[in-house]
């Protein structure tokens, strides 16, 4: 069977917390310090479970993580607007969206109160992975609980605590993806 690999983005510039954000910032030098630890670890695999396509998030911590193993690979960094982040509700300013996220946290998918249905949102990012077989998926923290969640069949949104640059592995059985192994975990700033 075929997998797919998830892979959080490295250590961006700044975050939304921070009072200056930008909102879409790239990598800081210890972020693209992970994102060629991260290429080497997947470039290390066997060749039944080397990633021959790489896949990002649209957001340019996602792209800037993702490059290294595209130029190692020599294919080109294919944007998936599925496995973004999390839609934030538009009634809520830049600020709350802390807030919002550590409430949708304690809860499942089909609880979050915002603007669209998440819990299909959920399974639309696992789609999205499940059509991408010998992928590397460069994605966030919430998108990958969410396809985490989809493979487990556990409605909660918390599943793990994905670390920059955690490599979760994924099977792909026809359209059901099963999770073979969460990358490591660590405490992070959304919580």
């Amino acid at each position: 069977m075929p997998f797919v690999h998830m892979i959080r983005h490295g250590k961006p510039a700044s975050t939304w917390g921070d009072s200056v954000a930008d909102p879409d910032p790239g990598l800081d030098a210890e972020g693209r310090a992970q994102a060629e630890a991260a290429a080497a670890a997947l470039l290390a695999l066997s060749p039944s479970e080397r990633p021959v396509r790489v896949l990002s998030s649209p957001l340019r911590r996602c792209r800037e993580t993702a490059q290294p193993l595209a130029d190692a690979l020599g294919v080109p960094v294919e944007i998936e607007p599925a496995v973004a982040e999390i839609p934030t509700p538009s009634v809520l300013a830049n600020a709350e969206r802390g807030d919002w996220l550590r409430r949708s946290f304690q809860g499942r998918w089909d609880e979050i109160v915002g603007d669209l249905d998440y819990a299909e949102w959920a399974r639309g990012v696992a789609r999205a992975v499940v059509a991408k077989p010998g992928a590397a998926v460069f994605s966030h923290f919430v998108a990958i609980n969410a396809a985490v969640s989809v493979a487990k069949g556990d409605p909660r949104v918390r599943q793990f605590e994905p670390a920059h640059t955690a490599i979760s592995k994924f099977e792909i059985d026809g359209e059901r993806l099963s999770l073979v192994e969460a990358g490591r975990s660590s405490e992070t700033q959304v919580l």
